[in-house]
């Protein structure tokens, strides 16, 4: 193709594509009520930049628990994804045959492992909110899953 060819097809590629898109009319494209709150919802600012001493509202803030979380949240909340899976050697629920190595060494080692990290297990799980005790209650869960 000649570059003269290719330069025509370009410009009636290109105008084509403005012809559709409606580039160049004047009357202004009209939307319905529906995709007019979309387009609102999508450029609406994401926060706001406050000076000091301005006024402005507190975001929502979400209730602490009341109480330590059981071992059965913790795990649905953290430690499932490995766990549940075998992901990168982990013991999974309710596996005895992988849980006893581990049970023998004692509530003590598997705390210090879960809560300081240990091979491909990062520190405390991936729950960084979690007490100590709360690390211990989900460890305390998966053990009992081998009865």
């Amino acid at each position: 193709m000649s570059q003269k060819k290719f330069a025509g097809l370009i410009a009636a590629l290109l105008g084509s594509a403005l012809l559709l898109s409606g580039c160049g009319s004047d009357e202004p494209a009209e939307y319905t009520a529906e995709q007019e709150k979309a387009i609102v919802d999508r450029i609406a600012p994401v926060g706001e930049v406050a000076m000091e001493g301005d006024a402005i509202a507190a975001a929502p803030v979400a209730a602490a628990p009341a109480g330590p979380r059981s071992g059965e949240d913790i795990y649905k909340k953290s430690c499932f994804a490995c766990h549940a899976t075998g992901a990168s050697g982990a013991p999974k629920l309710g596996d005895a045959a992988a849980w006893k190595p581990r049970a023998d060494q004692g509530m003590e080692t598997l705390l210090k492992h879960a809560w300081n990290g240990f091979n491909a297990m990062p520190p405390k799980g991936t729950c960084f909110d979690c007490s100590e005790d709360e690390i211990k209650a989900a460890i305390q869960h998966m053990l009992d899953s081998l009865k």
